[in-house]
């Protein structure tokens, strides 16, 4: 699932679809008017994105819509995070001086 999510996310135009998405549900249509490239090409990215579980699709009427899904990314970070080195608490001597009387 992890693999099927990068290779998703390897492509500039499938995230800037993604990046579209943040502001809400947009149908097929919409997003398709947002780039330069054929509407099958379109359909392919986003069915990619389906298939990483990082969009998922509502059918209203005629039209479907689009909107994030974030389970997968939820995935992802969780992958990344286990490679974080754990933060070490650094106890310092205090920079006091007693003075002798």
């Amino acid at each position: 699932m992890i693999t099927t999510t990068f290779k998703a996310l390897n492509d500039d135009t499938r995230r800037s679809i993604m990046e579209l998405l943040k502001q809400g549900e947009k149908s097929a249509g919409d997003i398709a008017n947002e780039f330069n490239i054929s509407k099958p090409s379109i359909s392919h990215h986003l069915d990619l994105l389906k298939q990483a579980n990082l969009i998922k699709a509502t059918k209203k009427g005629q039209f479907i819509y689009y909107s994030l899904q974030a389970r997968s990314l939820e995935e992802v970070f969780r992958w990344f995070v286990q490679f974080k080195p754990e933060e070490r608490v650094h106890l310092r001597k205090p920079k006091i001086r007693l003075g002798v009387s």
